[in-house]
């Protein structure tokens, strides 16, 4: 039982794409509702949707655990269609579906000070209850339809075969998270295709920055380089854009997590909370677009969260084994390893390996002094894979060495301590002059651990990952609380 706790491909055209990654402001919609006055609470509650018998867990282990999900829908969060000019602004078109194609797990230790929200990429190649292998944005829908097609043979109306097949795909998401993660579900939320437009609108826009302009028909997206306010209509386009950008839906899921990072920060600023009309809008769109299960005491939980306010929301995303992933079908996926999901995630929830340390607490340098062409890339690809950073990859220019080591300020340094154990047992050597803290893998012919040949042999992962395999090392985290937007690709 778990513990409490892609590249751009081309498809159909925009208007049948309207559930890709739609609503960053989903992760921080229950951020957004802790700003609301106490005499706001009882008319923000009366109007959420609220769902039943999840199979969700019971938060004893310090923490609150949140599923939140991004829905492909053209009904609001009661059932109500969207209008004709809401499908419009939205580019929604008429296709009916249930993908889910933004999925954050958001951890909220008991103190309410904290919180840490991690992404898990759509195309994520997991295996789902009931039906096996597939990609984790298909476990809702697919559990959905399977279970709708047995009740309605049965003769179920096909009323509350809806119903209950819904049901069914929501408790097949959570156990599908639960499973890769490590991480018991206490709460679930979900958002339709409207909210992000009513969050983002409601709070007056929010601020993002780009490295370089970008003219994307797909999405929609089309703006210029630098600092700029965008609207929820435009915020959809720049949060849905994954073709031409370098690393696909992964750098998609880093615009989702800088705008939920702005959107957290502009929704619990001073402005807002002052603003009797803001404070209604937010209100109005909390109550149209969102789900949440009925065990949730929003007043507790909003009172728990009151010192959220001083920007303590960290983005993080999975670490992923391949993004060029394939199946033995041809279908595109995004391989993870779920050993490596599951040390990654302790890590950042505070469950700590060696000496205290947690894997994404390190960063490692990989140098290759050995004659074997990108073995250094396919060893920070493996450390990133045990829930690692990695920093410097390139061939070492330093005296020859015949042998693989660590290179720390100390030998008994903590951190090298973990790299060293994560690649099969390495000397750790003490460099005079290395910085604290600092640690940096040499790789000599002799190297036969994570990532090299030897090391494929013996992988017993299931990962499915290679030496062909595409490194995606986990990003820098992103703070809710930073100044002024992170400027991404």
């Amino acid at each position: 039982m778990p513990q409490k706790l892609s590249p751009a491909r081309p498809g159909r055209p925009p208007a049948a794409r309207p559930g890709r990654l739609l609503v960053a402001a989903l992760a921080a919609l229950i951020f957004i509702v802790t700003g609301f006055g106490w005499h706001s609470v009882d008319g923000l509650i009366s109007g959420i949707e609220r769902i039943g018998d999840l199979g969700l867990g019971g938060g004893s282990d310090g923490a609150t655990d949140i599923l939140m999900v991004g829905v492909d829908s053209r009904t609001d969060a009661h059932g109500n269609p969207l209008s004709s000019a809401e499908r419009a602004i939205l580019h929604a078109g008429d296709e009916v579906g249930t993908n889910t194609d933004t999925i954050v797990l958001i951890r909220i230790p008991n103190n309410g000070r904290s919180a840490t929200a991690i992404s898990i990429p759509r195309d994520s190649y997991v295996d789902i209850p009931g039906i096996g292998k597939g990609k984790i944005n298909s476990a809702y829908g697919a559990t959905k339809e399977l279970t709708r097609q047995k009740l309605t043979a049965k003769g179920v109306s096909d009323a509350e075969a809806d119903k209950r097949s819904t049901q069914a795909g929501r408790e097949a998401l959570i156990k599908t998270v639960a499973d890769l993660t490590g991480i018991t579900v206490d709460h679930y939320a979900e958002v339709g295709l409207v909210g992000f437009v009513l969050l983002t609108d409601a709070v007056g826009g929010v601020q993002v920055c780009l490295n370089n302009a970008v003219d994307e028909p797909m999405s929609g997206a089309d703006f210029p380089a630098g600092v700029q306010r965008l609207t929820g209509a435009q915020a959809l386009s720049f949060v849905r854009q994954r073709h031409d950008l370098q690393r696909g839906d992964l750098d998609r899921i880093v615009r989702q997590q800088v705008f939920m990072a702005s959107l957290v920060h502009q929704a619990l600023s001073a402005k807002i909370l002052a603003n009797p009309s803001k404070l209604d809008a937010l209100s109005k769109a909390v109550g149209r677009t969102i789900v949440l299960d009925d065990k949730w005491n929003a007043l507790d939980f909003m009172k728990q969260l009151q010192d959220l306010s001083g920007g303590q929301v960290r983005f993080e995303t999975i670490p992923v084994a391949d993004i060029n992933g394939t199946t033995d079908d041809g279908e595109s996926v995004v391989r993870v390893d779920p050993s490596a999901v599951h040390t990654y995630v302790a890590s950042l929830v505070g469950r700590s390996g060696s000496g205290g340390v947690t894997p994404s607490q390190v960063t490692a340098d990989v140098y290759n002094a050995s004659d074997t062409s990108g073995l250094a890339s396919q060893v920070a690809h493996a450390l990133a894979n045990k829930g690692f950073r990695t920093g410097t990859v390139e061939n070492w220019s330093g005296a020859p060495v015949s042998t693989s080591r660590v290179l720390a300020a100390s030998t008994s340094d903590a951190k090298a301590e973990a790299v060293a154990k994560a690649l099969g047992g390495l000397p750790v050597q003490a460099v005079p002059g290395t910085p604290e803290g600092a640690v940096r893998v040499v790789l000599a012919g002799d190297y036969s651990g994570p990532g090299s040949a030897a090391g494929e042999l013996f992988d017993t992962s299931g990962s499915g990952s290679s030496t062909t395999a595409t490194p995606v090392p986990p990003a820098a985290p992103i703070d809710a609380g930073q100044n002024g937007p992170k400027c991404v690709n």
